[in-house]
């Protein structure tokens, strides 16, 4: 099963540019100092914790869907009971939730919540998320990916782990088009007019774009997004994409109305499964490595609980778990020598595919993009915006 409402688009202008504004320039009047950022831990006494994830992230039991075995295998071996809510379905609504009580210095009710990596780096920017002890996660710290170990926005990971990773790269239906894509330019191939779409989030969508033109996304330019634009603004007159989407772009590639599109790789795993011949393509020229991370915000009452779960999901058994459930990037690499080891023939497949285990000549073309600074985001998420018709 395939969470499909985890990435959602950027609103025009609403949620981010309240964001945008609250960040401001320099330190922003919402920042939090890392005095203020710890409450009196109670984890030793109440043996419990609060969980706010996305729908559809974790594994269930096919026979009782209200439960969730690696969850309840915790709470076991622990003591530490868990309650875990699916209530992020978009991440600047979830901002939008939880940021009065952040940036005035309450405690948001949660102990770990999970945003995509640029809706972390505005929380690390506001000093809105405590620093793990890596002392207490030795699976964390011997198990990370290490191409997901130093974001520009949190280096060293010390605020950040991540969930589960993906790449945003191209979907295209083999079959129909009638040959292969290796590029982001070949979306422009007047043969696919009308056939095209393009993801509608700022966020998800720019750096594929940028390392279709040979940015290096790891440290790209304003003069390298509006290139970018112009670009994908001369596509759209020209009527080469068909529209911009959230992740119904699934629908448009399984119905044949589009033939090449902006995908996550963890989507296409499950469109393969009904329908072999859809391909997903990292262009040679590269593509996005992105991650959804676990974070620990300010004032949470169950600290060391949380760092203990963090911990537990980097053991790689308990890891290949979840990837046999979510079909993401699995940011434990060593979670494929489990999964290999299986008798059972699905799980060993799964081993080999490198949209879950990337190898490595898949990871030298994958990226994990600077990030839209808070001084940036007003600026360019109203050209792109303008460009995407929001």
């Amino acid at each position: 099963m395939n969470p499909l409402s985890r990435r959602h688009l950027l609103r025009a202008l609403g949620g981010g540019a309240a964001a945008a504004a609250l960040a401001g320039c320099g330190v922003p009047a919402a920042y939090v100092g890392p005095g203020d950022r710890a409450a009196r831990d109670r984890s030793a006494s109440d043996h419990r914790l609060t969980f706010a994830n996305w729908p559809l992230y974790i594994d269930t039991d096919e026979d009782d869907k209200s439960k969730r075995p690696t969850l309840d295998a915790f709470t076991k071996s622990t003591g530490i009971s868990v309650t875990y809510t699916e209530e992020i379905n978009d991440n600047d609504e979830f901002f939008g939730k939880i940021s009065p009580a952040l940036m005035n210095h309450q405690a948001t009710g949660r102990d770990i919540v999970v945003v995509s990596d640029w809706m972390a780096a505005r929380f690390v920017r506001l000093g809105w998320v405590q620093e793990m002890d890596r002392a207490r996660q030795p699976n964390v710290a011997k198990n990370l990916d290490p191409q997901l170990t130093t974001p520009a926005f949190d280096e060293g990971r010390l605020h950040s782990v991540p969930w589960q990773s993906g790449i945003t790269g191209i979907a295209y239906n083999k079959k129909r088009l009638g040959r292969e894509i290796k590029h982001t330019g070949d979306l422009w191939d007047p043969r696919l007019a009308g056939k095209v779409t393009l993801l509608s989030g700022l966020d998800e969508s720019f750096a594929l774009l940028m390392q279709g033109d040979g940015v290096d996304v790891t440290r790209w330019t304003a003069d390298d997004f509006h290139r970018m634009c112009d670009k994908v603004e001369k596509q759209v007159h020209k009527k080469q994409i068909r529209r911009f989407t959230g992740n119904d772009y699934i629908k448009d590639l399984s119905t044949g109305d589009v033939l090449a599109c902006q995908a996550y790789s963890g989507d296409v795993i499950q469109l393969q499964a009904d329908n072999p011949d859809i391909e997903f393509v990292v262009p040679e020229e590269g593509a996005e490595l992105w991650a959804e991370s676990m974070m620990i915000p300010n004032l949470a009452r169950h600290k060391a609980n949380a760092e203990a779960l963090i911990d537990y999901y980097y053991d790689p058994h308990v890891a290949a778990e979840l990837a046999v459930w979510v079909n993401y990037v699995c940011p434990v690499p060593a979670a494929r020598e489990v999964l290999a080891a299986s008798k059972d023939k699905d799980r060993a497949e799964l081993a080999e595919d490198p949209l879950v285990f990337p190898d490595a000549e898949m990871r030298q073309r994958l990226a994990i993009a600077r990030d839209i600074t808070s001084e940036e985001r007003l600026e360019f998420a109203k050209r792109w915006n303008a460009i995407v018709g929001l």
